[in-house]
């Protein structure tokens, strides 16, 4: 594992449910009627948990995509049931789609591009 990107990986999830009960999410509310911040909010910490996991020699595996993919689910049904406990929050199936939709779309992108970045740039390229 990138000890680098597991740690932001953290911080994102930390900031994610300390984050579910401050005022600022009800600002950001009033601009996002329809959650879908949930798309960009999730995809970038599935591909934040994929650099994790898949940087270094023969670390891309369609498996390791699967982990991540189902980690970052993990963290977006934790984040749902978390918000049924805020008395300013609710958790819905809507939001948790939404989550699903942006960790697909960043599985998508990963595999896609992740490949060329490594050929291109040496991205991963040295053992972690």
């Amino acid at each position: 594992m990138n000890a680098f990107f597991t740690f932001i990986s953290a911080a994102y999830i930390f900031a994610i449910f300390f984050l579910a009960d401050s005022g600022a999410v009800s600002r950001i509310g009033e601009f996002n009627p329809y959650s879908l911040l949930h798309i960009p909010l999730y995809g970038i910490l599935t591909l934040l948990i994929l650099l994790s996991l898949c940087t270094g020699r023969g670390k891309y595996t369609p498996r390791r995509l699967i982990a991540g993919g189902f980690l970052v689910g993990i963290v977006g049904a934790l984040d749902e049931f978390h918000q049924t406990f805020i008395p300013s929050r609710e958790g819905s199936w809507g939001d948790a789609f939404l989550d699903v939709l942006g960790i697909g779309i960043a599985l998508f992108l990963f595999r896609r591009f992740f490949p060329v970045l490594q050929a291109q740039f040496g991205l991963g390229s040295k053992r972690n």
